[in-house]
């Protein structure tokens, strides 16, 4: 994943940008993989949770399935240690797909409708940061977070980049024959700071092959992968758009496999 520069600037014109989803959302985090033949029911339920308002749907597919027999499209090194670090933090004694993660909190078996429903309503009755994002006339992003608590340690910022939908036919392993449907794909994932609890600015610095995706999230979350305690998520403005609009739009791709 090529890394995304960040840096204090100052932005004249800010604008708020249209959120993609409401200012207080809960995250969830579906780890995945298209060699896993459990995945694809999970994968519906997160195209569920990707019509809802209030919740910010990220798939993250590992690449520890890649060996037997099929290399999936969009897996990486960087999804596999965001799922370690989670199974370490919230105590457990392995990785596992299909896993969701809610709000880096909770954690429940991804195709778990039940289970994950339940997840997403605690998450929703904890408090959450309004984060806000602008754009000045210039084209260029930065996010503000308002104060709060931290807890113990500085929380981090991330961001996101990801595609609203994929279609893929798969041709080997455990999905042989099968085009699957992947939603909310990300494609890169990147620490773009830290908040320590006062009111903080951070740019985005996107760069100019950024709005090749479909839309980003940012992310504050305690330490690193602790509880989220504030999202924010917006759709891409392509080249020739104007303002992007209130509501996300839908793209499909075919992911090429090698």
């Amino acid at each position: 994943m090529a890394p995304v520069l960040f840096a204090m600037a100052a932005m004249a014109g800010d604008q708020p940008v249209p959120a993609a989803v409401s200012d207080q959302p809960v995250v969830v985090e579906l780890f995945t993989s298209e060699g896993c033949s459990s995945c694809p029911p999970a994968e519906a339920l997160l195209g569920d949770l990707a019509a809802r308002h209030d919740i910010l749907p990220l798939a993250f597919h590992v690449d520890y399935w890649d060996y037997i027999g099929w290399k999936d499209s969009f897996g990486s090194a960087e999804a596999t240690d965001r799922q370690q670090r989670y199974s370490r933090a919230l105590g457990l004694n392995m990785v596992y797909t299909p896993q969701m993660v809610i709000d880096g909190a909770h954690d429940a078996v991804g195709s778990d409708q039940a289970a994950v429903t339940a997840a997403i309503a605690a998450a929703a009755a904890e408090p959450k940061l309004k984060l806000v994002v602008l754009r000045d006339d210039q084209g260029r992003y930065k996010v503000e977070i308002p104060a709060g608590d931290p807890g113990k340690e500085p929380a981090t910022v991330w961001l996101a980049l990801f595609d609203h939908a994929h279609k893929t036919e798969v041709q080997r392993g455990e999905n042989a024959g099968r085009t699957l449907v992947e939603y909310n794909v990300v494609r890169e994932w990147h620490k773009i700071g830290m908040w320590d609890g006062k009111p903080t600015e951070i740019a985005l610095n996107l760069t100019p092959e950024s709005d090749e995706y479909d839309a980003c999230a940012v992310l504050v979350q305690l330490g690193g992968n602790g509880p989220i305690r504030g999202a924010a998520s917006f759709r891409m403005q392509k080249h020739g758009e104007s303002q992007p609009g209130s509501e996300p739009g839908e793209s499909s791709g075919g992911g090429s496999n090698g």
